[in-house]
């Protein structure tokens, strides 16, 4: 069933810059608990095709019955579906080649993820420091917090934290370990770097956002996603972006400047779309969210494929602050 606290951001401004159409070939690349898909879903009729991407395999259960619901209710006006539980990075090995009409990829983390105190994303309730959205696999946070040296700790902190104070929070960390919680590893933080009057967010929220990031690989992720969209939409196809933090809408905002330059894209949106004062009344979390929408053009001359450079910050040849 649908969880009537998941409200998904810019939810109108998303279905209307997708030009989603009856009959159509759509990806979601982050499902989540399927409220842009189901939208998309309602509006692509039985000869349309939904795909949809989570590497969450609790946030892939919950989807599937919610999407399920909405096969009850539309009947033979369900599009088909092909719901894949992995990274949305594996999307060129998932999707054949110019063969969709919209791509949406709504980036960070989930609610979901963020509400479970036992996934431990969270510093606002006690939990063992995992921080995986795929569970099933690889690194915790416990093990980047405990394990990397100093010097790794300050430069993850700086780079994916944009956090000034990098260097003394990972020195306190170091001498802090083990680590086993989230409260702990806040407690820490907060102690090495307190909160200034001019701060509008926990003292720990920046590290927290670095040590996501890295466990995840969430930057990775967009890079190899927007390397691919490209060769996945068909001319005239769209792609639209949700990013809820600088570095996000950095990548998104260069690869499409610089598809633009080679004739790739034609960003339709100048700036990023941003939520109403309405929907940050009833949806706190659209407040950082930007939508980013790019159509896929027909290249006039040869195609130029490149690489999308890194965003800035660096962590080579810089110095955290102390």
């Amino acid at each position: 069933m649908s969880d009537p606290q998941h409200v998904p951001v810019l939810f109108e401004e998303v279905l209307d810059l997708l030009k989603v159409r009856r009959g159509g070939t759509y990806a979601d690349a982050t499902l989540g608990l399927a409220g842009h898909s189901s939208a998309i879903a309602r509006r692509l009729g039985p000869q349309g095709t939904l795909i949809a991407f989570d590497r969450d395999p609790q946030a892939m259960e919950i989807a599937k019955a919610n999407l399920e619901a909405l096969r009850e209710e539309l009947g033979p006006e369900m599009p088909q579906l092909r719901l894949i539980p992995r990274a949305f990075s594996s999307a060129a090995e998932q999707i054949e080649r110019a063969s969709l009409d919209g791509l949406l990829a709504d980036f960070g983390v989930s609610s979901l993820q963020l509400d479970q105190a036992h996934r431990g994303f969270s510093f606002r309730q006690d939990a063992p420091l995992d921080m995986r959205m795929d569970t099933r696999s690889g690194e915790t946070a416990g093990q980047v917090v405990n394990q990397a040296d100093e010097e790794e700790l300050a430069n993850l902190i700086y780079e994916f934290g944009e956090e000034r104070r990098s260097r003394r929070i990972a020195r306190a960390i170091v001498r802090a370990r083990p680590i086993l919680t989230t409260a702990e590893l806040a407690k820490v933080i907060s102690a090495a770097a307190p909160a200034m009057k001019s701060d509008k967010i926990h003292p720990a929220t920046r590290t927290f956002q670095a040590i996501r990031i890295r466990v995840n690989d969430e930057l990775g992720e967009i890079r190899s996603l927007l390397e691919s969209a490209p060769s996945l939409l068909k001319f005239g196809g769209r792609l639209a972006v949700i990013s809820f933090h600088s570095l996000e809408d950095r990548i998104a905002k260069d690869a499409l400047r610089e598809g633009a330059q080679h004739g790739i894209w034609n960003v339709i949106t100048r700036k990023p779309v941003i939520a109403t004062e309405e929907e940050e009344r009833r949806n706190p979390r659209s407040r950082s969210a930007k939508l980013r929408v790019a159509e896929r053009i027909k290249p006039e001359r040869s195609e130029v494929t490149r690489k999308i450079p890194p965003q800035g910050g660096s962590s080579r040849g810089y110095r955290p602050g102390r």
